[in-house]
């Protein structure tokens, strides 16, 4: 998980003016949300998909408490991450179910704006989901995001390296502990995390 520190210090997403009026859209200029670029050198380094899904469904959270724009990319990254956890685990069921929900719910326009090939990267789910066809035939492979930003690619490439993991490593060569995280996880620091966030919850109620 990261540390609040690391949380707390980028508001990357602002407005553009394009001299016709003002888009909202991702800087291009590092630093991109501490929390995505973890979730990228995770997804693409130690292929721990657990930690991208932790990483990512808590900061999708506080964008949807917050209305935030791209608040639906977080969600199908989050979707995606559990997508990879299932299919390399033999789950097919679920791999399936989720990959259709997050192919229904992906908006590429918005995808670009955070700094992925949002394109491109539609097209691989649905290629991915058509492949399949069914729940008997998930297969797992590392199904590599497209990143469009250099500049948030070296970040992530950057963060992998600091974990000790290669870029786009061989996702089946993870470790027992990586590939079945949820049961060896030492979740401390999740449930303090969201016992903190009840209580500031709980206290914006009755300041209300």
């Amino acid at each position: 998980m990261l540390k609040a520190s690391e949380t707390a210090q980028m508001q990357p997403i602002g407005e553009l003016n394009t001299g016709g009026g003002t888009e909202t859209a991702m800087k291009k200029a590092y630093p991109y949300p501490a929390e995505f670029v973890a979730f990228l050198a995770e997804y693409h380094g130690t292929r721990d998909y657990f930690e991208c899904h932790e990483i990512m469904e808590e900061f999708w959270k506080r964008e949807r408490e917050k209305g935030g724009r791209h608040v639906g990319c977080w969600l199908v990254l989050t979707r995606l991450s559990v997508v990879q956890y299932h299919a390399r685990r033999g789950n097919g069921r679920g791999a399936f179910k989720l990959l259709s929900k997050a192919n229904a719910e992906i908006d590429g326009v918005l995808m670009s704006e955070i700094g992925l090939d949002g394109e491109r990267l539609t097209a691989m789910m649905r290629e991915r989901l058509a492949a399949w066809g069914q729940p008997e035939g998930v297969r797992y492979d590392d199904f590599n995001l497209p990143i469009r930003e250099p500049a948030l690619r070296e970040a992530a490439r950057r963060r992998s390296a600091e974990l000790g993991a290669a870029w786009q490593a061989d996702g089946m060569a993870a470790g027992e502990d990586v590939v079945h995280r949820h049961a060896t996880r030492d979740r401390t620091e999740v449930e303090e995390a969201r016992a903190a966030s009840a209580q500031r919850k709980a206290l914006d109620r009755r300041q209300a």
